[in-house]
């Protein structure tokens, strides 16, 4: 006579493995969804990066212009 209880837990097991192999394959499908959507977002990137490094160039440059153009001896008497 078999073990109803192996037997029980050999169909657990089963559905346990399938479930992880879907999964696996969800995930796998899901990073290669979120690889195409980085790639996809590259240019937005790029521009985002070159139009900070422009904010602080000019915020350097209108700091460096307000300095040169404060008079040296303002302010004293």
């Amino acid at each position: 006579m078999e073990n109803p209880h192996a037997e029980r837990q050999a169909v657990l097991l089963e559905r346990i493995v399938k479930n992880a192999d879907k999964c696996t394959e969800l995930i796998l499908e899901l990073n290669h969804c979120v690889e195409e959507i980085i790639r996809a977002n590259l240019p937005v990137k790029i521009a985002a990066d070159l139009a900070t490094k422009y904010r602080k160039n000019v915020q350097y440059n209108l700091e460096a212009t307000r300095e040169e153009s404060r008079p040296e001896d303002a302010g004293t008497f």
